[in-house]
């Protein structure tokens, strides 16, 4: 049987857009004179789905439609098409994720080829060009986010803990993917149309394959985001952390030379990407979510040539010759010349019977946009004191659920900004409960429920809670790092807090560095180091300040 003829988009991506600028003739011919011509025929392609390190392409003449295969529910579908002055590409030329799409060739054509390795150095090097370019990457990536979400599949249940880690991770990684709550009758057919209904859930179909009982690691493998060892492989910078501090460690170190490779256990943004709104960072009068912050920072590090992988987890550092080798949870080892540990910190657990059954499904330490959703305006406890709270409770309430906040300190003002303080105190859906705490939790399969006790008083009262959102505390990511000196409570201990005959593990003659741990070529940025300021500022600060101590140990060896 013939296959059936593409979908084609009911119009070209606008010249003249983001996502399709018009180029300068100077620029385009700077831009062509860096490629070799070459010939294509109808049905020649580019590249398919599922390869890697693209090259880049500019057309010269003819056209070129980039499709989406098809799949078991969907037929093939033309998601935009390129002509004559008009180059191919969007994110994953930076982020080496495997292509999601095919370049397929509608008429023949001339087009100037330019090596991936070619690519990124002018992505690097040449600042009209890159600001051009990845300006269009990021406005086709939204544009694929919804053209292209038949190219990974995600079936499971709301408030299913795996499912949501999944879903977080493929959002974080802006991954064009398509949600199915298999819960509801659309998504039971859905399912069964999929022919994949008799597998564990979650379930991820990912351009042909089915991965049952997802997880996120399982899906970056899928999709070519996981760590993967190339020949040679050895760095002068491996970031482990990929939050505020140690985005800012690998721009400073990729831009300033140096082979950067970042980790995140998770996905990028740490703390900072669980944020709904910021409104006292610097350069942004009119507020910036977490997720926004972690975006721009993530592609103006891979536009510097930062490799970076996720999820990615440390769990062993070795010294050796010349520096150190990480191990991944893997078993994978990745040598380096010096490390930046900016693990972060996570928000502490309550000691609460059935904590564990509803963490994940109910129970949250971020809200985000997922998180907002299986709430759905009804209503919510959030329990923290500090501006991650404060930020989360105005979020939730401006969504439409009712929420009580809980404080353990008799006033919210202590550790809150004081413009949070004043919108949280001002606000109809919002109820301040201080002086209390979460005694008890209630439900069946989802949280209804929570008990709070006064500390002032002893008297006790049950306040209905679709969900928890846990703000409080801190415990530093930073048990993988044996050796290294620590506080009382765990955080690294970095240069005036360490003893002054100089770090630990070689005989290196001078004392520690700035940011630099007791492990002489380790050093920490951000949340997890001792009297780090906990804000996102002064973690971006600190990444970029221990790269020039980088710099510094690099040289002495």
């Amino acid at each position: 049987m013939p296959t059936p003829p593409a979908e084609r988009p009911p119009f070209r991506v606008p010249v003249g857009t983001a996502a399709n600028p018009v180029l300068e003739q100077d620029v385009l011919a700077r831009l062509m004179s860096l490629g070799e011509p070459e010939e294509f025929g109808v049905g020649d392609t580019l590249f398919r789905a599922g390869d890697e390190d693209l090259d880049f392409f500019v057309m010269e003449s003819g056209r070129v439609d980039i499709v989406r295969e098809a799949t078991v529910d969907s037929r093939e579908r033309v998601v935009a098409e390129w002509q004559a002055g008009e180059f191919l590409g969007e994110l994953s030329m930076l982020t080496g994720q495997a292509s999601l799409l095919t370049a397929r060739i509608v008429e023949p054509s001339r087009v100037r080829r330019i090596s991936n390795a070619a690519f990124k150095q002018l992505m690097a090097n040449d600042g009209e060009l890159s600001e051009i370019l990845l300006a269009a990457f990021r406005a086709r990536r939204r544009l694929l986010m919804a053209a292209a979400d038949r190219t990974t599949q995600i079936f499971g249940t709301e408030g299913s803990a795996a499912a949501l880690a999944l879903r977080r991770y493929a959002a974080r990684m802006e991954l064009p993917h398509r949600w199915t709550d298999v819960s509801t009758e659309a998504g039971r057919a859905a399912l069964e149309a999929s022919e994949h209904a008799g597998l564990d859930l979650p379930l991820v179909v990912s351009r042909g394959a089915v991965i049952a009982a997802a997880t996120p690691l399982a899906l970056a493998e899928a999709v070519g985001l996981a760590y993967r060892y190339r020949d040679g492989d050895e760095f002068d910078l491996v970031v482990v952390g990929a939050g505020p501090a140690g985005l800012a460690a690998g721009i400073y170190g990729a831009s300033e030379g140096l082979r950067t490779l970042v980790l995140d256990a998770l996905a990028p943004g740490g703390q900072a990407a669980a944020s709904s709104r910021i409104e006292n960072y610097l350069g942004f009068p009119s507020g910036v979510s977490g997720a926004e912050i972690t975006e721009l920072g993530l592609v103006q590090a891979l536009k510097f040539g930062v490799r970076l992988s996720a999820p990615a987890e440390v769990t062993a550092l070795s010294p050796r010759e010349g520096g150190h080798e990480l191990t991944l949870a893997e078993g994978d080892g990745i040598r380096a010349r010096a490390i930046v540990v900016a693990t972060g910190a996570r928000y502490r657990r309550l000691p609460l019977e059935r904590w564990a059954d509803f963490e994940g499904g109910s129970i949250f330490f971020a809200t985000t946009e997922l998180e907002a959703r299986t709430v759905a305006r009804r209503p919510a406890v959030v329990v923290g004191g500090a501006n991650s709270a404060g930020q989360a409770a105005l979020y939730l309430a401006e969504l439409g659920s009712e929420v009580a906040v809980v404080v353990r300190g008799p006033d919210i003002a202590a550790k809150m900004s004081s413009y949070l303080v004043d919108r949280v105190r001002a606000h109809e859906r919002i109820t301040v409960h201080a002086s209390s705490d979460v005694t008890a939790l209630h439900g069946g399969d989802q949280l209804e429920a929570v008990t709070l006790t006064s500390s002032a008083t002893g008297e006790s009262e049950d306040v209905a809670a679709a969900a928890l959102f846990c703000f409080v505390g801190a415990e530093p990511r930073a048990s993988w790092l044996s050796g290294a000196a620590v506080d009382g409570s765990g955080f690294l201990l970095t240069d005036v807090d360490l003893p002054a005959d100089g770090p630990v593990g070689a005989d290196i003659g001078r004392g520690p560095l700035p940011f630099e741990t007791s492990l002489a070529g380790v050093f920490a940025a951000g949340d997890v180091r001792h009297g780090s300021m906990k804000r996102i500022a002064a973690a971006v600060g600190e990444g970029a300040s221990a790269v020039a101590s980088v710099h510094r140990a690099l040289a002495a060896q």
